[in-house]
């Protein structure tokens, strides 16, 4: 049934390929490179696709919709979802093998035929964008698919899901969406589009394998599923709109090919919607009235995944079909850059009033921001409460991360040095202070319900253990913590990685990432509310703030004192005007830097004692309630000592 669907959608694909091959090489100059690449690269990467999808939902499916066993170990149906996201996995890592010499093929014009010997394929691979994405989806698929081979317990399912969504991200930085302007919408819109494509599908056809085999827990992985698809579907639909637009008039929907294409991957998308919703209010309330009731969803998921194998094909399709001519026919050097233009030098007001939304951060921001007021809502419908300083820190948090990505400040620190660092500290050093001491893993815990003894583990048993896992007592050792923290400066910008790196969008969205991750993690260890797998004593705290202020004010220094350039090349390639002093801004960037860490060390200092205050007054608290309850027991054991020591000097002396 899944080689079905991959079949369906390759055949989809190549039909539209064939379709679209006049337009295809009057827009390239191209001659023909023959039938194996214009019919093979389309059904190659569709049925790859598809395959991807497959490995995604299997080790979703082991990992989040059927329950382990009692030690750990995966039970039957968590073993084949194991074993369909290994196999599918080796699939996806050859049909990519397989697009590098089709992808030379259909750039160069020549057959593919001329394109297969190892040593000169893999000298020209580095000069083809999409050909190099290929690549590395390659490797890290093989890589997915070895390191899953001799996997037999729950804790891997995780990372496995994980590593699998990780080989969709080469994908997502290539094609239509990574060049012209609005690129970055165009990128993010897509990688947004793609993740909620591969966990809407890829669990729905490993849901529905389990069904078919008359798999237990089918109803528990059915109403999991039906959440993550709903959201899956909202996620699809508000990408599908944005990069449909940053390519498309809606003039031309129904004047061009390429519209015509976006119009049936909408018809398409709108079809899985209802036929979802139909899942939601019939299959799944039979299920769960009856676990043995499988029919209704069978017939369903069939139509349904019949539906994304011709979507699949369809957006292969449109990704192969010549967009309409840009909207601006001579855009900037920034513009084509980094996807849009920048108004003139930074000023406070442009800081603060020239907004451009970042689709993955500023999204982000507003979803964590929603998500834990709703903890906090559960909370006090039941009746508990919850500090209201928490509440306010992380909503400040959230707030300063929308304002850093998405205000005029992310619009320049694609464009200047400066403007870059002071992303880089406000998204390292104050934005994970707020957001460690808003405690949401606190608040996780006391809001979602308890599976209960003898049911299936759910989200607040996964949290626990993450937070009890080896990896997490690896990444909190003060140690670990402080090196992440720390050294991830001078890694990034001494040793050449942010001269290659500063050019592409995917580099900077990494980039954001490590700031955010490197700093919360360190801020958690030091200051954090939430339960940590190791305790570390206030002084040990102390100490990781003091070894980690100097190397960052060094850091600082270093930039300063520096003459040489940090990505001269792409910084001189983006023809601001009023850019000409790069040195001075770097040094400026420097400055940033050095001073950054004043504030952040205040606010840490002032919050380490204060919960050493409260943790000294909690201790007295429990002294005093221990000594109520057996009147003062151990005060009378040290007095007796203390009389017992006296009594033998007396009799001494």
């Amino acid at each position: 049934m899944l080689t079905a669907v991959a079949v369906l959608a390759g055949v989809v694909a190549a039909g539209l390929g064939a379709l679209a091959l006049a337009d295809a090489l009057t827009a390239t100059g191209l001659p023909d490179p023959g039938p194996a690449t214009t019919v093979g690269l389309p059904f190659v990467r569709a049925a790859g696709e598809i395959a991807a999808v497959i490995a995604i939902g299997g080790f979703l499916f082991a990992a989040f919709f059927v329950p382990p066993q009692d030690n750990g170990v995966l039970d039957a149906a968590g073993y084949r979802a194991l074993r369909t996201g290994t196999v599918a996995s080796g699939l996806w890592a050859a049909c990519a093998v397989l697009l590098i010499p089709l992808t030379i093929s259909d750039v160069s014009g020549h057959p593919v035929r001329e394109h297969l010997n190892p040593v000169d394929l893999w000298r020209v691979v580095g000069e083809v964008d999409t050909a190099n994405a290929w690549r590395w989806t390659a490797g890290l698929a093989l890589f997915v698919t070895l390191v899953s081979v001799p996997v037999l317990r729950w804790s891997w399912t995780p990372v496995l899901f994980a590593l699998a969504w990780l080989t969709l991200v080469p994908l997502g930085l290539t094609g239509h969406s990574a060049v012209g302007g609005s690129h970055d919408y165009a990128t993010n819109s897509l990688l947004i589009h793609l993740t909620a494509g591969a966990l809407w599908a890829g669990g729905l056809l490993v849901l529905l394998a389990h069904a078919l085999r008359g798999g237990e827990h089918t109803d528990l992985a059915a109403r999991r599923f039906s959440k993550v698809a709903f959201w899956c579907f909202v996620a699809m639909v508000l990408s599908g709109m944005v990069n449909a637009l940053v390519r498309i008039r809606p003039a031309e929907l129904f004047s061009t090919p390429y519209g015509g294409l976006v119009v049936a991957k909408a018809v398409a998308l709108t079809a899985l919607g209802i036929i979802g919703w139909r899942q939601r209010r019939s299959a799944v309330g039979a299920l769960q009235a009856d676990p043995q009731q499988r029919r209704p969803l069978i017939r369903l998921a069939l139509l349904e995944a019949v539906v994304f194998g011709v979507t699949f094909g369809v957006a292969v399709g449109l990704g192969r079909t010549p967009p309409p001519p840009p909207r601006v026919l001579n855009p900037s050097a920034a513009e084509v850059a980094i996807g849009f233009d920048v108004a003139g030098p930074p000023t406070l007001a442009r800081i603060l009033l020239d907004w451009r939304f970042d689709l993955i951060f500023g999204t982000a921001a507003i979803v964590f921001a929603a998500v834990y007021l709703a903890g906090v809502s559960r909370l006090r419908r039941r009746g508990d409460e919850w500090p209201p300083g928490r509440t306010t820190a992380w909503l400040l948090g959230c707030a300063l991360l929308l304002f850093t990505t998405s205000s005029g400040m992310g619009r320049y620190m694609m464009a200047t040095f400066s403007m870059h660092m002071a992303g880089h500290m406000l998204l390292s050093m104050l934005i994970p202070i707020l957001m460690v001491l808003g405690a949401p893993t606190t608040l996780a815990l006391r809001a979602l319900p308890t599976a209960g003894k003898g049911n299936p583990p759910g989200p607040r048993e996964w949290l626990l253990t993450g937070l009890h896992s080896t990896w997490s007592r690896f990444f909190t050792h003060p140690v670990v913590a402080t090196l992440m923290f720390v050294a991830g400066f001078y890694a990034l910008y001494f040793s050449g990685l942010f001269d290659a790196a500063v050019s592409h969008h995917g580099s900077h969205i990494l980039m954001n990432i490590h700031f955010l991750m490197s700093g919360y993690l360190f801020y958690w260890v030091v200051i954090g509310i939430d339960p940590a797998p190791r305790n570390v004593p206030p002084l040990g705290k102390i100490g990781m703030v003091f070894a980690s202020v100097p190397l960052h004010a060094f850091f600082g220094v270093i930039l300063m004192g520096m003459t040489g350039l940090l990505g001269e090349r792409f910084y001189r390639s983006l023809g601001l005007p009023w850019q000409t002093d790069l040195l001075g801004d770097q040094q400026l960037g420097g400055s940033i830097a050095w001073a950054a860490g004043e504030f952040p060390l205040v606010v840490v200092l002032i919050a380490l004692l204060i919960q050493w205050q409260r943790s000294d007054r909690r201790d007295a608290v429990r002294l005093d309630r221990a000594a109520e309850r057996d009147n003062d027991a151990e005060l009378a054991a040290y007095n007796a000592m203390l009389a017992q020591l006296a009594g033998r000097d007396r009799t001494g002396q």
